[in-house]
């Protein structure tokens, strides 16, 4: 694993698929501003919308805190509408397979009951290519091959929450009830411009596996962002790393596990991660052996109190209880911390995001987990920035992914992201004891998080790793020799210390590319665009 660009983690082929220019970069914290946003660019687009998602659900409302009647706000109708007012506009839906299980055991609407009923220029298709016992993870929206949507969120139903995260809310309910659902916390990406159209050739590879129909690019379409929204970042390049599993003669790409293990390996002070789950033992012991060093990193780490159902929590979280151990037994310098963030009533928000922040030089938003399943038999997506040392905007880049980071802190915490950032500045640079000083014991916060005991049954599932078995050949080894001797000694630094934040005017902009830079592990990149 090398690359030309000296310290960069992000190497195509390897850490990733493919780096492109996105003219616009956004991040969507919690589903109620990214529904909304999503209904007017669906409503706006002018070809072609795909979703390739892990479940669907029409009858969800996109914008439920806006006037008008709910039932033209549910997205079922959203898409007709947006099909039956432009006669050039086609729509594409594809679902997981054997999420058609899942939806009937959630009530949600079964994708071939969906075709019925349907415009012709609105098609719902499923997706049965995988492995035994796999899923097709990823959530991913492409509007126009000019914008697109990637992250956690799923388009369906118990996403929708705001920031806020009240105890409740009268928009948060399932479609078909008014029983109220808990508090979830959940955030995605939108990018535009050449990087958008590496996700359309993603989901249109997609399409075309799920379905056997095969897609052209949109071409001839204006740049496209939608009205009102700030972009985080203009002319960033974007890196998308992918999971596919070896199956029907593809080979296996583990672009996502690479870069986890890549940018655990070249931290130096601190990897802030939120994951629904904390269930992959090559990852733990990553983290493990990190903590164990003199100078290593600090680890932040926010989870769910516990999985959804019976099941899922004996997979994940009896793995968490054991991996753990591993943790806590290396962390002989007190760097690793474990937390849950609770409402203003002490009620646990449930944790859907898939965040890793490293440093002020990496950040990555996805779909893939920290369980063996995300690393090498689900299909997943995540986009990563990177502030490299060669950049000349690295300034910019690199106050905008701690930025980012200290909202999400201060969503969890109740406290503004000045407060998060100034509590860095005051501890010296330390993550853990910013966020110690600022926790309370009541009121919306982050708790620490203790494993439940675990039984007999329990340790013999998460030793033997049953219900979750690794699917990948372990490069930990290989990962840290190429980034052990490029990160030097660890510094915890204040603020000050660090490249502070600025802004690049609207308007600025370079064309995108795609970096090759002839790196090893050429076999794992994917067949399109590879």
């Amino acid at each position: 694993m090398a690359g030309a660009d000296g310290d960069a983690v992000l190497v195509p082929g390897e850490t990733c698929w493919r780096i492109e220019r996105a003219d616009r970069h956004a991040v969507f914290v919690d589903a109620a501003d990214y529904f909304a946003v999503l209904k007017q660019a669906v409503l706006t687009a002018q070809r072609r919308v795909l979703f390739i998602g892990w479940d669907f659900e029409p009858r969800i409302r996109l914008d439920p805190r806006s006037p008008g009647r709910a039932r033209d706000d549910r997205l079922g109708r959203v898409l007709e509408a947006a099909v039956r007012s432009n006669p050039q506009l086609e729509i594409g839906v594809l679902q997981w397979g054997m999420g058609m299980l899942e939806s009937l055991r959630r009530g949600v609407l079964p994708v071939p009951l969906l075709r019925r009923r349907t415009h012709e220029r609105l098609r719902f298709a499923v997706d049965h290519h995988h492995p035994l016992g796999a899923a097709h993870h990823q959530k991913i929206v492409v509007v126009d091959d000019c914008l697109a949507f990637a992250g956690g969120i799923d388009v369906t139903a118990d996403r929708w929450d705001t920031p806020d995260h009240l105890d409740w809310h009268r928009h948060r309910h399932r479609p078909t009830s008014r029983r109220p659902t808990g508090p979830w916390h959940d955030v995605t990406s939108l990018v535009s411009g050449p990087a958008a159209r590496a996700l359309g050739d993603l989901a249109r590879e997609r399409w075309e596996s799920g379905t056997g129909i095969r897609l052209e690019p949109v071409d001839g379409v204006e740049p496209c962002w939608p009205e009102g929204v700030e972009p985080l970042l203009t002319d960033v390049d974007v890196a998308v790393s992918r999971t596919r599993p070896a199956h029907g003669g593809e080979e296996l790409v583990h672009e996502v596990e690479l870069l986890w293990l890549a940018a655990i390996a070249a931290a130096r002070d601190t990897v802030y991660i939120e994951s629904q789950y904390f269930a992959n033992r090559r990852v733990a012991e990553a983290i493990a052996e990190r903590l164990g060093e003199v100078d290593g990193p600090e680890f932040v780490l926010v989870n769910p109190e516990s999985a959804v159902g019976w099941l899922e929590e004996k997979a994940m979280g009896t793995a968490r209880a054991r991996l753990l151990g591993i943790v806590r037994q290396a962390d002989v310098h007190g760097r690793f911390r474990i937390y849950v963030p609770v409402t203003e009533e002490g009620r646990p928000v449930y944790v859907h995001a898939k965040v890793l922040v490293v440093d002020d030089r990496l950040m990555r938003i996805g779909s893939s987990n920290l369980n063996n399943r995300s690393m090498g038999l689900d299909t997943e997506c995540d986009l990563t920035v990177e502030a490299r040392s060669d950049d000349p905007r690295r300034a910019e880049v690199a106050g905008t992914l701690l930025a980012t980071r200290d909202r999400l802190l201060g969503e969890h915490l109740g406290v503004e992201p000045a407060t998060v950032a100034a509590a860095v500045e005051a501890s010296g640079g330390s993550l853990v004891r910013a966020v110690d000083s600022l926790r309370t014991t009541t009121g919306r916060s982050l708790r620490p998080f203790e494993p439940p005991p675990q039984h007999v049954v329990d340790r013999v599932l998460a030793a033997t790793e049953l219900l979750d078995a690794e699917r990948t050949p372990n490069r930990w080894r290989r990962v840290q020799r190429m980034f052990t001797p490029r990160r030097g000694g660890r510094r915890l630094r204040t603020r000050s210390d660090r490249l502070s934040p600025c802004r690049t005017p609207p308007g600025v902009s370079r064309s995108g590319r795609c970096r090759d830079n002839g790196v090893v592990g050429r076999a794992h990149r994917g067949q399109q665009g590879g």
